[in-house]
């Protein structure tokens, strides 16, 4: 088994809601000169193959139709 971590991030450019979301709440609680925070998410799993290099393209195909949005999204593959 090889265990697999995808973080998924919107591509630079887009405008991260989560992000500004809370760059407003650390101001709110008094935290100056934090910017530009940027929201992805990690999906970890494992998958049934004997190395990473056997693993990553199943991985790959997971996140192009399931775990990413190509349009918006990039995602980062890593074995861990």
């Amino acid at each position: 088994m090889v265990k697999i971590q995808v973080l998924v991030r919107l591509k630079a450019g887009v405008l991260d809601v989560q992000g500004k979301a809370i760059e407003g709440g650390l101001k709110g609680i008094g935290i100056e000169g934090v910017s530009q925070m940027r929201v992805g998410r990690l999906v970890e799993f494992e998958v049934d193959a004997k190395d990473f290099e056997a693993a990553k393209p199943l991985a790959t195909k997971l996140c192009d139709e399931l775990l990413a949005n190509p349009i918006i999204e990039s995602y980062e593959i890593k074995n861990v």
